[in-house]
């Protein structure tokens, strides 16, 4: 390997990397050995990955290599690292802890994720697995087996959940691209914290494999999607990742190449600002360098408005509204292990936060009556959302109505109990993105700018399956708001 090469690939992209190596620039197996050796120098500052696949990642590095040397056809991706979440996403041979679930320390689930195998299909090779808060139910990532996943930015801070480990190793430096997974701002959230750009498709875009129900993805909306440092390389990862699958009910007809859409011009689009959704508590310091992104859009040609959307319910209300949503699968889950013979919320009941513990009980003492009534009060925000695209193409805000919060020492980080003086809910209730797990508009986090040093998230929503305008319109900010050197912080930060 060449000497400093961990280094000097560090903050390459995907779309180069993957270029150098079908142009024979690099090969796979000097790329993922970098990627190793900087993983092995720096995760433990950050705890980004909890589960290392070297071994295996090394041998399809071997066998990309020889793929090539063969002149054989290869992916988009061939030979690039990637990471996926240790959550509900799998390969098999590989230990799946549920978000430092410790009694499932060394489970092991033989199947693939729909993330994983569409981006090894793609040529991706996968490295490791990322840390997620438990059973991925908070906007923080922390949990009792691993601890919490550091910002690369602040070390002292959160990465933000639940795809948090993949937005940490994404920030700094350690894979170009990692796998997010969604259900009420997990892609979002840590991109906003960490500076990174994550992509939520559109619902169907991306298929998911889940069973044994597999129509668990609906209550709220679940989605996989891409977290990079650059527009190209979501692009590209979302070429890699959609299509039609008929093991998904709600897998969207067809393939698109999103490749191109990235150069297009939005001169004349109709953008909608706002800076609280109508209900949230904003840091004011988030806001204003929000609102100073969305001035980019007009450089660009758009239309930018702001708007006020009409939500007669209390963020509060909204809040433990996603956190009952989310519960019935928690606790479906929760109810398979037990009769697989492993007796989460008994015997290992300690494994899991009160918090989490809270809301399970509540699951399991709901009625038919109560899950109904929930679907319509999730109903009174979809229409609020889809009511804004009858007269604009975008809806922009702040992805997170706060900085990155203080990380705890006990294993259970929370969010702010407070924002800008009004009280929150702890777990989700100041993450400004599960309103668009409620309706299946896709979605991004695009990095704002920075307020004393830490990264803020721009979120810009689209039109239901209207993907390219949400990328198009990312590139475009990008162009002209570019974010690239502020990755001079975590690669700069001093290594213990």
């Amino acid at each position: 390997m060449i000497s400093g090469m961990p280094d000097e690939l560090a903050y390459v992209s995907a779309t180069d990397l993957a270029a150098r190596i079908q142009a024979r620039d690099l090969s796979a197996v000097e790329v993922v050995d970098s990627t190793i050796e900087r993983i092995e120098r720096r995760n433990a500052s950050i705890t980004a990955f909890v589960f290392e696949g070297f071994d295996d990642a090394r041998s399809a590095a071997k066998a990309a290599d020889a793929a090539l040397a063969s002149g054989g056809e290869v992916g988009p991706l061939h030979g690039v690292p990637v990471a996926i979440k240790d959550l509900f996403d799998f390969k098999p041979g590989w230990k799946s802890t549920f978000g430092g679930v410790r009694a499932l320390k060394d489970l092991v689930i033989n199947a693939r994720c729909m993330f994983t195998e569409r981006i090894e299909d793609a040529g991706a090779i996968i490295v490791g697995k990322t840390n997620s808060p438990t059973m991925g139910m908070r906007g923080v990532c922390d949990n009792f087996l691993f601890g919490p996943s550091r910002n690369p930015f602040d070390v002292s801070r959160n990465t933000g959940g639940s795809s948090g480990g993949s937005a940490g190793a994404v920030a700094d430096g350690l894979v170009p691209l990692a796998e997010g997974t969604d259900g009420g701002g997990s892609i979002r959230i840590p991109a906003s914290w960490c500076g990174c750009y994550g992509y939520k498709p559109s619902f169907g875009r991306v298929p998911s494999i889940l069973r044994p129900n597999a129509f668990a993805s609906m209550a709220p909306f679940l989605f996989e999607g891409p977290i990079t440092r650059s527009v190209d390389d979501a692009a590209l990862a979302l070429t890699a990742l959609n299509g039609f699958d008929d093991r998904d009910p709600f897998a969207l007809a067809g393939h698109v190449d999103y490749r191109s859409v990235t150069n297009r011009d939005i001169a004349g689009m109709r953008i909608a600002y706002s800076a609280d959704l109508g209900v949230y508590p904003v840091d004011p310091a988030v806001a204003a360098k929000v609102l100073e992104a969305v001035r980019a859009f007009e450089e660009a040609g758009a239309i930018v408005e702001e708007v006020t959307l009409d939500i007669k319910r209390s963020h509060l209300e909204l809040a433990d509204l996603w956190c009952r949503m989310i519960t019935p699968l928690n606790c479906a889950g929760l109810q398979a292990f037990t009769d697989a013979g492993i007796d989460l919320l008994g015997e290992h009941r300690g494994d899991f936060p009160p918090e989490y513990l809270r809301w399970i009980d509540e699951g399991f003492r709901m009625s038919v009556v109560d899950v109904i009534r929930d679907q319509e009060m999730r109903s009174e925000i979809h229409d609020v959302v889809q009511a804004v695209f009858r007269t604009h193409d975008l809806l922009v805000s702040p992805t997170l109505a706060c900085l990155p919060v203080l990380n705890a020492d006990d294993g259970n980080t929370l969010g702010p109990s407070h924002v800008n003086g009004v009280e929150v809910e702890r777990l989700i209730g100041w993450c400004m993105t599960y309103f668009f797990n409620y309706a299946p508009n896709p979605a991004a986090s695009i990095p704002a700018g920075l307020v004393d040093g830490l990264p803020v998230g721009m979120q810009i929503v689209g039109r239901r399956y209207a993907d390219d305008d949400v990328l198009a319109a990312s590139a475009a900010f990008e162009r002209l708001r570019p974010w690239a050197s502020t990755y001079a912080i975590p690669a700069g930060r001093a290594i213990g």
